[in-house]
């Protein structure tokens, strides 16, 4: 990945969380990492976990940033979740998937979609 687009990619997580912490979610993990990939974002909404995907992209011309997300991320999400648990303490009422959908505007505030129970 080059680091015009690592930039772009931290730049739209920073976004996300700001939104999602406005609405009142509370960041319990940033970038989760283990050998099966990374969460981006690990967050508490009241009783509910919510494992929230970010999507960032320059343009719609290749589609939405949420439209990047096919059913192998979906999966690959599922069981980082599911490790993500394992390995902490927290129980939940529920766990939630989000998707943060980042799109910057050459001119004017980025354009942010918060999609809750994605997937």
């Amino acid at each position: 990945m080059t680091t015009e687009r690592k930039a772009v990619g931290a730049y739209g997580e920073r976004l996300a969380e700001r939104h999602l912490t406005a609405l009142g979610l509370v960041v319990l993990d940033r970038n989760w990492r283990c050998r099966d990939g990374e969460v981006d974002l690990v967050l508490r909404d009241g009783d509910d976990l919510v494992f929230c995907e970010v999507k960032t992209r320059r343009s719609t011309r290749f589609g939405t940033p949420a439209e990047a997300i096919r059913p192998a991320k979906v999966r690959r999400l599922r069981r980082l979740a599911a490790r993500w648990l394992a390995e902490h303490t927290v129980r939940p009422r529920e766990v939630r998937f989000d998707v943060v959908s980042v799109l910057p505007q050459d001119r004017g505030a980025p354009v942010v979609q918060h999609i809750r129970a994605a997937f």
